[in-house]
């Protein structure tokens, strides 16, 4: 059997009906001694269990190790049948999206001043954009990070701004499902990886009613290179700049994405 195979899209896991796809996948781990598994294109226990154990035993392209969860998403899929994934450049059909991950761009390398001030001339102007004054007191600012790069961009496209002005992660997740706006819950996104794509927001509840966002600029599988504000190396939401990341998984958005790639050009 050929092991180059493109992952189809959709994360295969117990209870499937895709019999063809799990054939494949039954094959393959027998083929690399994860077995013996019963070539019946059926997706239960017996090819869980040899799913978990190959999962168990390898590590990405990345040289991450594989989730040990029995579900056979792009990155494990990848990692079996030796398939390459291919990065989704930064870029969208969307002017807004590629205005705004070209805006977010030019602004890493931005820090607090001093470091962990949640301060800084430029931090002010991200907070001073939706609203809030830095001199009265000590606010995260991711989430007024990327409406920043928003507005930035839709002052360069002459359009009303479409994102949800605030300051709060969890505020502008709750508040874009009120305005219809288009969301993808975590659970989509975890069984349809595809959905993810440049330009979206992720967001990440961190317990408390807090929470963590940032810009997705690129996909490839289940990995993200994203751009965000008040973090640092290792991911804080508490962080001291804006960093470019190359860590992130879609598990680990476990509120989901907001997308606002067909919020179209609505005028100022």
């Amino acid at each position: 059997m050929s092991t180059n195979l493109s992952f189809p899209g959709r994360t295969i896991s117990a209870g499937s009906k895709d019999s063809a796809n799990v054939l494949r996948i039954q094959s393959r781990l027998n083929d690399v001694g994860c077995g013996p598994v019963k070539e019946d294109g059926i997706f239960g226990p017996e090819t869980l269990d040899a799913v978990e154990l190959f999962q168990s035993r390898s590590v990405d392209q990345f040289g991450m190790p594989l989730k040990m969860d029995g579900r056979v998403g792009p990155m494990t899929w990848a990692t079996l049948f030796a398939v390459e994934i291919k990065p989704q450049v930064a870029t969208t059909s969307s002017a807004l999206l590629s205005q705004t991950l070209g805006q977010a761009a030019k602004e890493v390398g931005v820090r607090e001043e001093p470091l962990g001030s949640n301060r800084g001339p430029r931090v002010d102007q991200y907070l001073r954009s939706v609203g809030l004054d830095p001199t009265k007191g000590s606010f995260a600012w991711c989430a007024a990070f990327v409406y920043f790069c928003f507005d930035q961009a839709c002052i360069g496209l002459s359009m009303k701004n479409p994102v949800v002005r605030t300051a709060g992660v969890l505020e502008h997740w709750n508040e874009a499902g009120t305005r219809g706006i288009h969301r993808l819950s975590a659970d989509e996104c975890r069984d349809e990886p595809s959905l993810v794509q440049p330009g979206m927001i992720f967001i990440i509840t961190t317990g408390g009613g807090h929470g963590h966002t940032g810009l997705v600029e690129g996909v490839r599988g289940i990995a993200l290179t994203t751009i965000e504000g008040n973090t640092n190396e290792d991911g804080s939401r508490e962080g001291i700049g804006v960093f470019r990341r190359a860590t992130r998984r879609i598990s680990d958005m476990n509120r989901g994405f907001i997308d606002y790639g067909e919020s179209g050009s609505l005028p100022t």
